[in-house]
């Protein structure tokens, strides 16, 4: 059985939800404290194995490509001010992994997105991250736990949370039969199904291991939901040429794409940053205390 040795993370998006930001700053580059959310999805990844992330981008998300390149300017002047450990953080940040960049000329949709990593990843198994969804766990990253699965039976394996029902016309919903403790063996996949349409409360979430069959998949698959292809439909298409697992996976999982959602992520973190969080929490407290006031 072949390695999990590349990982597609797509972040040619607009983040439109995230606008005037995002009209010059991409939203997977929005801090959380002091780093970016796509470094914390290129560590999980990294940490799982991963040697290779592959980017599908956008003209507009040069900030990524910079992010994760040699700046030699900028270390010219932390060495004079004798900043020895900044500099190594800078140089571990792009010795993280080896970077490839993939231009998506057109925004249609994530199922197209993975395909044109296609030539990149050849007929290698490959691990797909979603750029704004961070699940923390880290005595077990949250694409290890699919990776670990995708060994274990050799097909492709989505990662899946139970949501309430009336969340699941936001996601993609899988159903299917428990064949070991927290994996199942998918019988259905429908893109944001109504409430009515939906066949279970598993929700797909950003995490994904598939075999290279799914090339073939998505070549095939029609337009969808928005006007896209939608990955899921790819996958739903490769179902009935080969099985698919579903592992619910185990962790603090954050969306960021949206502006609760990453301020709920912000807190968080602060919450477990020695260097900030006896002051934050004083400053939170005080804000309450203004609030009850008001």
């Amino acid at each position: 059985m072949r390695k999990v040795r590349k990982a597609v993370i797509p972040v040619a998006g607009f983040g439109t939800r995230f606008l005037p930001a995002t009209k010059s700053t991409p939203k997977e580059m929005m801090p959380l404290i002091d780093k970016p959310i796509i470094h914390y999805i290129v560590e999980e990844a990294v940490k799982s194995g991963i040697e290779t992330v592959i980017f599908i981008t956008g003209r507009h998300k040069r900030a990524i490509e910079d992010y994760f390149d040699y700046y030699p300017e900028l270390e010219q002047i932390l060495e004079k001010g004798g900043k020895e450990k900044e500099i190594e953080k800078l140089r571990e940040i792009s010795n993280m992994a080896e970077f490839v960049y993939i231009r998506q000329k057109e925004q249609l949709g994530l199922g197209h997105a993975v395909l044109t990593a296609e030539r990149v990843v050849g007929d290698e198994p490959f691990a797909v991250l979603l750029g704004d969804e961070i699940i923390k766990n880290e005595t077990n990253p949250g694409i290890k736990q699919l990776i670990d699965v995708y060994y274990k039976f050799g097909k492709s394996v989505i990662g899946t949370m139970e949501v309430s029902k009336e969340d699941v016309s936001k996601y993609g919903i899988v159903d299917g039969k428990e064949v070991v403790d927290g994996i199942k063996l998918v019988d259905k996949l429908i893109e944001k199904p109504s409430v009515e349409e939906a066949p279970s409360t598993t929700a797909i979430i950003g995490r994904y291991v598939l075999t290279p069959d799914v090339f073939e998949a998505l070549k095939n698959t029609p337009i969808g939901k928005g006007g896209e292809i939608q990955l899921t439909d790819g996958l739903s298409i490769l179902r009935q040429k080969e099985v698919i697992y579903a592992k619910d996976i185990e962790g603090l999982r954050h969306d960021t794409g949206n502006k609760i959602g990453y301020l709920e992520a912000i807190m968080d973190f602060a919450l477990e940053r020695e260097d900030v969080k006896n002051e934050f929490i004083k400053i939170m407290m005080q804000k309450c205390r203004e609030i009850e006031q008001s």
